[in-house]
């Protein structure tokens, strides 16, 4: 049963207001895309965007992730248990890989959708699809040594993950057992998944495909607006409509989906909207105005796309300084590999530089020191350094 109904999707007079801020919106998104794409810390821009975009999209929805824990947790450098709003934020950061990876149309696509809202339902083991076939990586590899003085000569583990395989093979058997059990209408298929559900989960009068249905029609009156118009009214009528339960986040992922395919944002470069809507108050986020609404989000596009040229231009700055230090090395020095490292990551700890560069630890910390990286943690232990 769905509480809400979608409006048309854009008033003559509302079309009009929004206009302006939706063109530079465009445009500025338009020339951020153009920065990236030539310059030499474009890969490293859209690399680290991925970290901070996912742990925004947390903060949105009202969860606190730090970043340092997001970057250890997907380098499975965890320094203590994941939480589950860590599972959240690693799952779409994976998700926001997997559609860059994919064809810009791949993810508003009706399989594209299918895979996404599976990815959603299956946290945090759905997004690891995204990783080379082959490759088991651990959801929780604590370190009980830290990175202090002692230990940092334990040789690597091989990480595998027991719970994801767990999870895997449970997913196995509901397939298997649905597959045998006798096929009715698919009116009744629904009914009875919708049954198994966990009450104390899932809210079991939630019809996702209903929501789904109608927030697809929305986006197809929408159809011959301008790529922005399509977003901002896409993610708004998503938001409204409250579509999946448990994935609030991925309204906004296909929201900068709608732009890629638009050719606004070209390449693996996802829009980092998120970024630009920490900015606006919650309060014009979801103010019950649509007006109000739709404006937010317009200006929320422009101020992620003003983050993003500054970003971009504070990691050029830093990358010339740093290139500035490689002056007379020799050509076996492990700082060039440690600068490209650096430019891709938000933090880097102890155990990632020396797993990357194939050094020890405290060779790790030394090079670290050369390349006079900042600390970013205050710890003894479970330091990380970064550019920030």
């Amino acid at each position: 049963m769905i509480h809400k109904k979608s409006e048309s999707p854009v008033p003559p007079d509302l079309l009009q207001l929004l206009m302006e801020p939706a063109f530079h919106a465009g445009i500025e998104l338009a020339r951020l895309d153009e920065r990236i794409t030539r310059s030499p810390v474009g890969q490293g821009w859209i690399e680290r965007s991925q970290f901070t975009d996912a742990c925004g999209s947390l903060w949105i929805d009202g969860e606190l992730v730090h970043l340092e824990d997001l970057v250890l947790h997907d380098a499975t450098r965890d320094i203590r248990t994941p939480t589950h709003e860590l599972t959240i934020a690693r799952d779409v950061l994976r998700t926001r890989r997997r559609i860059a990876a994919q064809s810009p149309d791949w993810a508003l696509s009706t399989e594209g959708i299918r895979t996404l809202r599976q990815t959603s339902d299956n946290t945090p083991i759905g997004a690891d699809a995204a990783e080379p076939a082959g490759v088991i990586r651990s959801a929780v590899v604590t370190d009980p040594e830290g990175e202090g003085d002692e230990g940092d000569d334990t040789e690597f583990l091989p990480d595998v993950d027991y719970a994801a395989i767990d999870a895997v093979l449970a997913r196995s058997e509901a397939a298997i057992g649905d597959a045998r059990r006798p096929s009715h209408a698919a009116g009744s298929r629904a009914a009875a998944s919708r049954t198994e559900k966990d009450p104390l989960v899932y809210d079991l009068d939630w019809d996702e495909d209903a929501r789904l249905d109608e927030w697809r029609s929305v986006l197809g009156q929408a159809e011959h607006l301008p790529a922005v118009f399509r977003a901002i009214i896409a993610l708004d009528a998503w938001n409204e409509l409250s579509v999946l339960q448990h994935a609030p986040w991925l309204g906004r992922l296909l929201c900068a989906s709608i732009l890629r395919q638009a050719g606004i944002t070209t390449g693996s470069h996802l829009a980092a909207i998120n970024l630009g809507l920490k900015t606006i108050p919650v309060d014009r986020r979801r103010h019950r105005d649509r007006e109000t609404r739709l404006l937010a989000i317009a200006h929320g596009l422009i101020a992620a796309a003003e983050i993003g040229l500054k970003e971009h231009d504070r990691l050029a700055l830093a990358r010339k300084m740093m290139e500035r230090k490689l002056e007379g090395r020799r050509t076996s020095s492990k700082l060039p590999e440690l600068v490209e490292l650096v430019m891709a990551r938000p933090l880097v700890s102890a155990k990632m530089v020396a797993k990357t560069l194939e050094v020890t630890p405290q060779a790790a910390r030394r090079i670290v020191l050369e390349l006079g990286l900042r600390e970013m943690t205050g710890r003894g232990r479970f330091r990380a350094w970064g550019i920030i």
